[in-house]
């Protein structure tokens, strides 16, 4: 049996790369974007009493991971990334079907658009429903999950005087946190587990419009060097 499931929305990310975004929902409040709502779920009626709830469910497509029966065993970032586990074990963006499933923190409408942060979407992300967070049902003070119990360890970053200006300057242009989001996922060390990197490789990603680029002066120590607006055409 087949079934066809059409998008209701699409976010509007700060994430325009894969590479870098948090890991798990909710660990850079910092990360907004919108979700965009498609006809006929953008009218009124479809968002009534939705001002009262302070967290939303997102389901959603996978759109940039490959996903199907090939996929029985991933390698999750959070056991270093070269640890298999089977795919029911691990929150991995490589599913059965690619289907995910995201808390975001809701704050506010607008015109058929909801305002979002706490998010871990790529940019253009289609969004199949929209769920409210009930905490009385949604947070279980008895689970446990053996594999991932609690939040990684964050790795320090700091800046260059260049970088931390140059955030600044951004901030004030696109009305946003940069610098907290950027130290945000930097916090949570991107690059593979597996990886020794020593202080000449340089890292990159792209925010919103922006290109960024780190290095590591030590093992656990992150520094933002350099901050430039992305060349459009690429």
């Amino acid at each position: 049996m087949g079934y066809t499931l059409e998008p209701i929305g699409i976010v509007h990310s700060c994430f325009r790369e894969k590479f870098a975004i948090p890991r798990q929902p909710q660990l850079a409040p910092a990360a907004t974007g919108t979700l965009e709502l498609f006809a006929p779920y953008n009218r009124a009626e479809a968002l009534a009493g939705l001002e009262q709830v302070s967290h939303l469910w997102l389901l959603f497509i996978f759109h940039a991971a490959d996903s199907g029966p090939e996929h029985l065993r991933v390698r999750p970032p959070r056991l270093g990334g070269n640890q298999r586990i089977g795919v029911f074990a691990s929150r991995a963006t490589h599913r059965p079907n690619p289907l995910g499933q995201s808390v975001v923190r809701l704050d506010g409408i607008a015109e058929g658009k909801l305002l979002l942060s706490g998010l871990d979407l790529l940019d253009g992300t289609p969004v199949l429903d929209i769920k409210p967070y009930v905490p009385y049902a949604d947070s279980l003070p008895d689970a446990h999950n053996g594999l991932a119990p609690a939040p990684p360890a964050a790795i320090t970053v700091e800046w260059s005087a260049v970088a931390y200006s140059q955030a600044q300057q951004h901030a004030a242009r696109l009305q946003s946190d940069v610098a907290g989001l950027i130290e945000q996922c930097l916090a949570q060390d991107p690059k593979p587990a597996y990886q020794q990197p020593g202080p000449e490789r340089e890292y990159g990603v792209r925010f919103w419009d922006l290109n960024l680029r780190w290095h590591y002066p030590a093992p656990d120590r992150i520094r933002v060097i350099d901050i430039q607006l992305a060349d459009i055409r690429t």
